[in-house]
C-alpha cells in the first residue's frame, strides 16, 4: 500500500514522478463491477469538464462515493498531477475518510480536495458525486456581494438549492469542514466565496447538470452586468424564482435530466476524447 507523502515537505526542484494515466496498468476486473462503472463514470464526468472547460489545470476536483466496504466510508477523487482532460479509470485514487490512500497507487492526492469532498460525502448520504470548480464566472458570481441574481431563466432554476460559504482561505484545515457543512445544509449547489462552485448529485449525470445549470447562470449574469450597474438589469421577483425552480426541479431528479444527457454526452467523448474507460 502507498503512502501518501508529505508534500509539504517538498522542495520545488524534489522532482514528482506524475505517470501518464494511460501507463497505469487497467484496474478492470481486479475491483468489484460497482467499482469500475464508478470509476468509468467519475472519469468521464472529469474529462467532460475539461470539455466544457471548467478546469484549473489539476488544482480542482471531482469525487463519487464507493458503496460502504466492511462498514468503512470510501471515495474515488483524482490523482495530483493528472490533467482532466486525460483522466481514466485506473488511474482513480481511492481514499477513506481520514485521506489515507486504500489501493496500490503510483500517485498521491491533493489534501485541500480530501478537505472539502470528504467533509461533503461523510455529511450528505444523497452526495455519490461531488463537483468542485474554479471558473472565471463562477469566481466573479462568488466575489459579488449579493451572489448569484435572479436575472436569467437558468439561475432561477437553481437559485433556491443554492447556499453560500465564507472564505477561509486555501481549505487544508479539517475543522472548516464543519462549516461547510452547516452552511450547505440540504442545498445541492454551494458557491465558495472568493473561491468557486460545487455541486452534490446522487450521481455523477446529476452533479454535472447541475454544474452546467450554475455555471452557465454565472456567464450570464457576467454578461448581462458588463452592460453596467443594477439599474439596467432585471431581476425577477422571489416568487417567480420560486415557481420556475418548481418547475424545473424534475431535471436533477436521478433517472430524468441526466438520463435525458448523459448518453449523449458519452457519445460526444466517444467521438473526442475516447479513453476514460482505461
Amino acid at each position: 500500500m502507498n503512502a501518501q507523502p508529505d508534500t509539504s515537505a517538498m522542495q520545488v526542484d524534489a522532482g514528482f514522478n506524475i505517470p501518464c494515466p494511460t501507463t497505469v496498468p487497467s484496474l478492470k476486473g481486479k475491483v468489484s463491477d460497482v467499482e469500475w462503472a464508478l470509476r468509468v463514470q467519475l472519469a468521464a464526468t472529469y474529462r467532460l469538464c475539461a470539455t466544457y472547460g471548467w478546469t484549473d489545470l489539476v488544482f480542482t476536483h471531482i469525487s463519487a462515493r464507493l458503496p460502504d466496504e466492511d462498514g468503512e466510508h470510501r471515495f474515488l477523487i483524482n490523482p495530483y498531477g493528472v490533467m482532466f482532460d486525460e483522466m481514466t479509470a485506473s488511474a482513480l485514487v481511492k481514499i477513506d475518510m481520514d485521506g489515507k490512500i486504500c489501493q496500490d497507487t503510483p500517485y498521491f492526492i491533493n489534501p485541500a480536495g480530501f478537505t472539502i469532498h470528504s467533509a461533503v460525502h461523510m455529511a450528505r448520504e444523497d452526495a455519490g458525486c461531488v463537483i468542485h470548480v474554479h471558473t472565471p464566472y463562477g469566481m466573479a458570481v462568488s466575489a459579488q456581494k449579493k451572489g448569484l441574481r435572479r436575472y436569467t431563466q437558468m439561475s432561477m432554476q437553481v437559485y433556491d438549492d443554492l447556499a453560500y460559504h465564507d472564505y477561509e482561505g486555501i481549505a487544508l484545515e479539517l475543522d472548516e469542514r464543519e462549516r461547510i457543512v452547516a452552511n450547505l445544509g440540504t442545498k445541492s449547489l454551494l458557491m465558495l466565496r472568493n473561491h468557486g462552485t460545487l455541486t452534490v448529485g446522487k450521481t455523477c449525470g446529476v452533479a454535472f447538470l447541475r454544474m452546467y445549470f450554475l455555471e452557465n447562470a454565472c456567464k450570464a449574469q457576467i454578461f448581462a452586468q458588463s452592460v453596467g450597474g443594477e439599474e439596467l438589469l432585471h431581476e425577477e421577483p422571489e416568487d417567480m424564482g420560486h415557481r420556475v425552480y418548481q418547475q424545473g426541479a424534475a431535471a436533477f431528479v436521478p433517472g430524468m435530466g441526466d438520463n435525458l444527457v448523459w448518453p449523449g454526452l458519452m457519445r460526444k467523448l466517444a467521438r473526442s476524447n475516447p479513453g476514460y474507460d482505461h
